[in-house]
């Protein structure tokens, strides 16, 4: 298969791309069939020094301390006009980095623009308050950028996160260094390229690849970062806190989840199938929001999860520069993760209604795919409904009351999102109030692109909010000002 012209690709420090030399290289790769996509530089301390100096120097300076809160506003309305201007370009380099479908790309790509457009019509309206304290006293609060953010990107979305990340850092002043996964860092950096001639004071935009326990650590732990954000796992999550607390550093988390969607009997059938099916198979289920727990009311179950499995083996899998429904999965490494829970699943004697084999497809045999799988009738507190395996695998799980939904909904160490299928508008909020998960979808999972409604999890899902006016609080911070006349 013909992908890109690998070629070597540089770091991009001070308004400048660097390359290091060629023992420290990282071969990306082509999650369809192995090829080789590009080699990246392999950065680790002495790139993040690099661009922490790069970053402090631009952030402190005059010429960015008197760029206008509106001219960070046309900097990102015009970054979103250039992903749009290569909006397939774009597409195509994710598709080929990450794997997904070509329309689930496109879709990415406009979701990037949106990030761009809806915080440029924020930067010049983030507000204080004054505070009533007592006469002859003015109090007021002014909310300040905090400084350099490191933003460790995850392997999944890359050019969405990256989006996200970029313009709300911008939108509040502050200067960035983004840490693209190593597996997937081809469209942050093609991104960068295309912004560069857009007018950003030099330093302010950073991007460093490398591997996570090279690059990624020392961007977590470096002394001048002044906020951290992360995106990706549990256990990774735990280090990058722990190294950011020695500097007394906050941090933006935003980790794994076990989502479930929730369907009771009088749920609208169809539309709760189109929805359940969509919400595990986008990204091969490689998606922190997935809808990989399906808990079902035990009235409904078998006919509901029939049609579910007849619909799942209508999806056609291949490629994702093809436009199949479903692309691989990243690479042998998260393919033998998957694996290892489906054994589990066969080992215990759980039924696997469809799916659970590797499939083998022609001219791409380096490629890991794997048809989206139903593991049927999965006990509430089996480690299967109880972690996350990042992957087309959909457990299912019954109830018989609203209380044991509730329950087996909150069962699980995340909270992230859930979905609610029910026409009992009550039953909804009810079952909404009681759920312990960062956000919630009655009658649908994932509508609005998501720009603007905040996200974040309960329990190991993490901390902070990403999207919305509520990721201000994370990139900036709160002074307050009194002044006795």
């Amino acid at each position: 298969m013909t992908a890109v012209d690998a070629q070597v690709r540089g770091c991009y420090i001070d308004g400048k791309w660097v390359v290091p030399k060629q023992d420290r290289l990282i071969d990306v790769k082509n999650p369809a069939d192995g090829s080789s996509l590009a080699y990246v530089p392999r950065g680790d301390k002495e790139e993040i020094d690099l661009a922490v100096k790069a970053a402090k120097k631009a952030f402190h300076s005059k010429e960015w301390r008197t760029f206008h809160p509106y001219q960070r506003g046309k900097f990102l309305f015009q970054a979103a006009e250039v992903i749009r201007e290569h909006k397939e370009e774009l597409a195509r380099l994710e598709t080929l980095d990450v794997g997904k479908p070509l329309n689930q790309s496109a879709m990415d790509v406009e979701i990037a623009a949106r990030y761009f457009e809806y915080y440029a019509g924020i930067a010049d309206k983030i507000f204080g308050e004054t505070i009533p304290v007592e006469p002859g006293i003015i109090d007021y609060t002014v909310r300040e950028p905090i400084g350099i953010i490191g933003h460790i990107i995850p392997w999944n979305y890359p050019l969405q996160i990256a989006a996200r990340s970029i313009a709300v850092s911008i939108a509040t002043g502050n200067a960035a260094i983004l840490k693209p996964a190593e597996d997937t860092p081809l469209t942050t950096l093609k991104l960068v390229e295309f912004m560069e001639p857009l007018g950003l004071p030099k330093g302010i935009l950073n991007v460093v690849t490398g591997y996570g326990h090279e690059a990624g650590s020392a961007l977590s732990g470096h002394p001048e970062i002044n906020h951290i954000t992360f995106t990706g796992s549990v256990d990774t999550g735990k280090r990058v806190m722990a190294s950011a607390a020695q500097n007394i550093v906050p941090v933006t988390l935003e980790l794994g989840g076990k989502s479930p969607n929730i369907v009771f009997a009088d749920c609208q059938e169809e539309l709760g199938l189109e929805w359940v099916l969509k919400s595990i198979v986008q990204n091969a289920g490689q998606t922190c929001s997935a809808g990989s727990r399906l808990v079902i009311e035990k009235s409904i179950k078998e006919k509901f999860v029939q049609k579910l499995a007849a619909a799942m083996e209508k999806l056609s899998i291949g490629p994702g520069i093809d436009n199949h429904d479903l692309g691989p999965v990243l690479s042998k490494k998260q393919f033998d993760r998957i694996q290892g829970f489906l054994d589990l699943a066969k080992k215990d004697g759980i039924r696997i209604l469809t799916g659970g084999e590797r499939r083998e497809i022609n001219g791409c045999e380096a490629g890991y795919y794997l048809p989206p799988t139903i593991l049927d009738n999965v006990p509430a507190d089996h480690i299967l409904a109880q972690e996350e395996i990042f992957g087309p695998v959909l457990t299912v799980t019954t109830f018989q009351t609203e209380e044991e939904a509730v329950e087996i909904a909150n069962g699980t160490p995340y909270g992230l999102v859930a979905g609610v299928w029910t026409e009992n508008v009550g039953l909804a909020h009810r079952v909404a109030s009681g759920l312990q998960c960062g956000q919630v979808f009655i009658n649908h999972y994932g509508a609005g692109g998501g720009m603007a409604q905040p996200f974040g999890g309960y329990k190991k899902s993490g901390f902070g909010r990403e999207k919305g006016l509520e990721a201000l609080r994370n990139y900036t911070q709160l002074k307050n000002v009194a002044l006795k006349y």
